[in-house]
């Protein structure tokens, strides 16, 4: 089973980006902060990740640039998420690592898409 990890310190987001993906056979592995996220991928080795852009501590971009820059989960597609829509917003996500850069609110079949683009 796909396993994906969600990082985002909304309960709101986490739980309805959980709802999602466990409906479409996705195992969820849920953390709440950047650096709690950056040490679930390196102990679990989720197949993907989507991660939160705004949260406390750790940002968004600091966990991607952290996760996609050690050789031990470089391989894991991140997807960043966000309110923030900026076209500089979404080059320096990619900058860090990020694969693909959503606005939230996320758009479900869009969202499907584009994981399946990573996992299947």
């Amino acid at each position: 089973m796909t396993r994906i990890l969600i990082v985002d310190d909304s309960a709101t987001e986490l739980f309805r980006f959980k709802e999602i993906l466990s409906s479409h056979g996705y195992e969820v592995l849920e953390a709440s902060n950047g650096a709690d996220g950056v040490t679930l991928a390196l102990a679990e080795q989720p197949d993907l990740i989507i991660m939160d852009v705004v949260m406390p501590g750790v940002n968004g971009f600091q966990a991607t640039r952290h996760i996609a820059h050690d050789e031990t989960t470089q391989h894991i597609p991140i997807i960043l998420v966000s309110t923030k829509d900026q076209d500089t917003d979404r080059a320096w996500g990619k900058q860090q690592g990020a694969k693909e850069y959503l606005t939230k609110p996320i758009n479900e079949a869009e969202l499907l898409e584009i994981i399946a683009q990573y996992v299947n």
